[in-house]
């Protein structure tokens, strides 16, 4: 777990209801898709962190969904392109663990990122990795 800090941030996703699917950059969307995240996770998710407003946050993962717990999503569920959900479904089988953002928060864990890797856990019958995000204080 790592504590972050975001000062300068631009406050498009709030904290305090489900936001929407923010678009992340090419460099961050290949890690995630690939698994691979470099440490410390402040800096890989930094173009994330800085959608975020102002504040103090906490960093985890990439780590296991508890089976228990239910994820909100941001976009259309079930994810439309099936054709995606298949690439990731082929990455799963071959032993890839492809990583899902979520920002947790008293009242939710909402899927920022990671809709059609969540879909491709499921139907592999596999728990989701993610990387979870969440408000301090």
């Amino acid at each position: 777990m790592e504590q972050v800090k975001v000062d300068g941030g631009t406050g498009v996703i709030e904290t305090n209801s489900v936001p929407t699917q923010p678009e992340l950059p090419q460099s961050l969307r290949i890690a995630l898709a690939t698994g691979q995240i470099r440490r410390p996770l402040g800096d890989t998710l930094r173009p994330l962190l800085e959608l975020f407003a102002d504040g103090e946050y906490q960093v985890a993962g990439p780590e296991r969904l508890a089976e228990d717990r239910y994820l909100t999503p941001s976009a259309d569920w079930p994810p439309a392109d099936v054709s995606r959900i298949g690439y990731y479904r082929t990455a799963i089988k071959s032993g890839h663990r492809p990583v899902a953002v979520v920002l947790e928060t008293t009242d939710a864990a909402v899927i920022l990122d990671g809709h059609h890797k969540i879909a491709a856990y499921r139907e592999e019958e596999i728990l989701p990795h993610l990387l979870i995000i969440s408000p301090l204080g």
